[in-house]
């Protein structure tokens, strides 16, 4: 007796289904682990967590590197995520010439909130079998940023974060000298929210 097998798509594959108009335009969808995942509809909280992230996001990153929003980073063979906001290095084409791939990615963040188990469970190991060094959670569920650091490999073969670090609302996360970033200001920007 056989079973039944989901087809999983490479990327390639993935690219070639959209210029065919297999999707459209307004469809919110991720290619992940080579399955084609529908996204959920963002809350107000999530809308307002992006509005005032690009916001503070856009002064601390200035022309120092590439700041995108809820656009496709590659991670061959089979994934292509859109996550909420991503920090790449600055290239002379403006990644005219493909979509960032790991080596160009500063650093990954999603904001969570009917996502969270999603963006823990799935996109933890994803990132970080990619070799993305640095993922951040803007929980909106908890109330909190979730930040993640050094990428690695169990002995099971299983990829995760060995560092996981809690900012609370009333907390600032220092990057470096030049990057500071007020929870509570960053997550909604109203205490009543976060």
């Amino acid at each position: 007796m056989s079973i039944a097998q989901a087809k999983r798509f490479t990327l390639t594959e993935y690219h070639r289904l959209g210029e065919l108009g297999f999707f459209h335009e307004y469809d919110h969808i991720e290619l992940i682990n080579g399955e084609i995942i529908e996204m959920a509809s963002k809350s107000t909280a999530h809308e307002t967590c992006l509005r005032n992230l690009l916001r503070e996001l856009s002064k601390i990153v200035g022309d120092r590197a590439t700041l995108q929003s809820q656009a496709p980073i590659a991670l061959l063979p089979n994934s292509e995520p859109e996550p909420d906001f991503a920090i790449l290095q600055n290239r002379d084409d403006n990644y005219l010439s493909g979509h960032p791939q790991p080596a160009d990615v500063l650093l990954v963040m999603e904001v969570s909130d009917s996502s969270l188990g999603y963006d823990q469970d799935v996109k933890i190991p994803l990132y970080a079998k990619a070799g993305i060094a640095d993922y951040w959670i803007f929980n909106l569920f908890d109330n909190y940023l979730e930040v993640y650091s050094e990428a690695y490999q169990n002995n099971q073969g299983k990829y995760g974060y060995l560092n996981k670090q809690i900012i609370l609302s009333n907390q600032v996360l220092k990057k470096n000298s030049e990057v500071r970033i007020q929870a509570s200001e960053s997550i909604v920007g109203d205490s009543d929210l976060f």
